[in-house]
This record gives C-alpha cells, structure tokens and sequence, in this order.
C-alpha cells in the first residue's frame, strides 16, 4: 500500500478516464455474452428428481414454485459432512437476502446438496439463513449436472467438471445450473457453471475489485474466507 504511484488531480482524472473507457467496453461485451447466454438451446429434463425440504418431498418441477425460472445454487455439503464448505457460505451470504428480488422477476432459487435436511436445517439456522435448501441425497441430481462425483471419480482424479475430464479434488464442487419450465410443465436445462464461472454471484467480490488491494488472493484462492460466525 505504502508504495503506491502518487498523482496530481489532473493525472488521476487523466488515467481513470483511461480506463472508464476499458469499464465501457466490458460492459459492452457482458450485455453481448448475456444475450449469448440466454440465446443457448435449452434440453429438456427426463428425470423427475426427488429433494428433501422445508416442504417434504418436492420434485425439480415443484421447486419452481410457481414461477417459470429456477436458478439451483449446487452447495457443497456432503453427506458425512458436519457443516457446509466455508467458501459456499460466502456465496450463501451472498445470495441469501436477494433472492426476493429475484422473486418478482419470475426466478425462484434454492440451494440443493446432498447432506441429509436434517442436517442442513441445523447449518442453515446456524448461520442464519432464509432461503431454500433442499437435499438431493436421494437422487442423482448432483451427479447429472456434475457438481458431485463418485468414490472412484476422485480416486482416479477423473471426474466430468467444468465441463472438462479433470481432478475434481472432493465428491462435491460448487456451481450454479439454471432451468425454465413453460406452462404446460416439462423442465428444461438452460445454463450450468462452476468454478470460477460462479464469481458473477458473489457481491461481495465485486466490491473488493473496487478497493487498492483487490481480492489480494493470487493463486491461493480464497485462503481467508472463513463462515460469518468465525471471524
């Protein structure tokens, strides 16, 4: 910090004009990949898929709640875990509070993982938490949109993520998969990401890109984050 340029007013204004025309540009080309993304042909979703919540047993249609979007947040929380991945946490205090926003513009969210409810439940209460959160333990649902893998996925270092053959590290990653369903009610896969595809919804990243320091992460990713309670 202590070995920053110093500038003039004028020099300041000089270079962020500079790069405001940069911030112009990818603003340009994000509404363009945007329309991009929302372009992409959509497939239709042959299983039914059963998850365990706040409401019993609900299939992937149900979760739609009578809105015609879903965004599935997939969170790392495996089944022998005791609590969720500190690093999907951060995501979820991210999430959490929007997701009436995102209501009124036909989009319900949930966050699906394969830990048992009754222990999702717990975690959610310990931090605090509002939105849905369903478990798919019983299905395949995390497996099909490749956020979860099997034991000999990981032994062999050999799992589908990404969308590339590649070590996955654990049986659950993080990721984000959308879906749509129109009125007469088959379900449709939109768009899936994962890894560092995921950052768009993460605010809190975005502001940290604001500050002299960034993210200040390099290559050791997000090495401080920890859950809200343990700072």
């Amino acid at each position: 910090m202590n070995d920053h340029r110093i500038a003039s007013r004028e020099e300041w204004l000089t270079a962020r004009m500079a790069l405001l025309e940069k911030e112009k540009e990818l603003t340009r080309a994000r509404d363009d990949l945007s329309r991009q993304r929302s372009d992409l042909p959509w497939v239709k979703v042959g299983e039914l898929y059963s998850f365990e919540g706040p409401r019993g047993t609900e299939t992937l249609a149900e979760l739609f709640d009578g809105r015609s979007q879903l965004v599935v947040y997939h969170f790392m929380f495996g089944p022998d875990w005791e609590a969720g991945c500190p690093g999907c946490s951060f995501w979820a205090d991210n999430f959490d509070r929007i997701i009436v926003h995102l209501n009124q513009r036909d989009v319900s969210m949930v966050a699906v993982s394969r830990a048992s409810y009754a222990k999702l439940a717990a975690y959610q209460k310990r931090m605090g938490w509002t939105f849905k959160w369903v478990s798919s333990g019983d299905s395949s649902f995390n497996f099909d949109y490749h956020a979860s893998f099997t034991v000999e996925e990981v032994a062999a270092k050999r799992g589908l993520y990404n969308f590339t053959t590649q070590d996955p590290r654990r049986a659950d990653r993080e990721g984000v998969s959308v879906f749509a369903k129109d009125a007469a009610g088959p379900v449709y896969h939109t768009y899936s990401a994962y890894a560092r595809g995921i950052d768009m919804l993460n605010t809190a990243y975005h502001y940290l890109d604001l500050v002299p320091k960034g993210r200040d992460e390099g290559e050791r990713g997000p090495f401080w984050v920890r859950r809200h309670d343990e700072y």
